[in-house]
């Protein structure tokens, strides 16, 4: 639920985590807070594990961070220009945030994206081996379409050779898409990704008192 410029529930403070697609970039800017030029990405917590997934048993240092929390987090950095720096604020109450667990959240938080980065990697090498699977099956169907049409254009009333020879350049071609989707359109969404994974685990990350 959005209300006066912030997501209301169970992270108390987050800002708007959409805006109107004719939004500027001036008007994104101005949603945020600066610091030293950096934009400021705050998160205001009643406690510790609320920026936590709860269901996670890994120890505190290792733990997922809560799906909203990522969430807001790339989002708000995919908003801005890759080169834009930020820093992350977590907001908590004064008895709170001079514990010693509240002073591990930073290094959580860069275990979080360091983790995200890996497994966009992962996911990088997995569809590229796919896409050039593919293109391999794809080109050797094309190939055998070719060779077999050029063969029949040789011979007289073969009416079904014919048949086959256009069917396999079909199948050819048809197969060639699954390799030019993965190429083209899926690997690049990925790399970004990643590097925003990657920009989000070098940031600077501070544990304010709430005030």
């Amino acid at each position: 639920m959005k209300e006066n410029g912030s997501v209301k529930g169970r992270f108390i403070d987050f800002a708007a985590l959409t805006e109107p697609e004719n939004t500027g970039m001036a008007d994104i800017e101005s949603l945020y807070k600066k610091e030293d030029g950096k934009i400021l990405i705050e998160i205001t917590l009643s406690s510790v594990l609320q920026l936590f997934n709860s269901f996670d048993p890994a120890p505190f240092h290792e733990k997922e961070l809560d799906s909203a929390a990522e969430h807001y987090i790339v989002e708000t950095v995919k908003d801005f220009p890759q080169k834009t720096p930020f820093k992350i604020i977590i907001y908590l109450p004064p008895d709170i945030a001079s514990t010693e667990r509240a002073q591990k959240i930073p290094r959580a938080i860069q275990n979080h994206f360091e983790y995200k980065v890996l497994v966009s990697d992962r996911k990088f090498r997995s569809r590229l081996r796919h896409g050039r699977g593919s293109l391999i099956i794809g080109l050797s169907f094309l190939t055998i379409a070719l060779l077999a049409r050029q063969l029949v254009s040789t011979l007289e009333n073969h009416l079904l050779a014919q048949l086959f020879a256009d069917a396999l350049l079909i199948i050819g071609w048809a197969s060639m898409w699954e390799p030019i989707t993965v190429i083209l359109y899926e690997l690049r969404p990925i790399i970004q990704q990643k590097k925003t994974y990657e920009k989000i685990s070098r940031m600077e990350i501070a544990i304010l008192p709430s005030p």
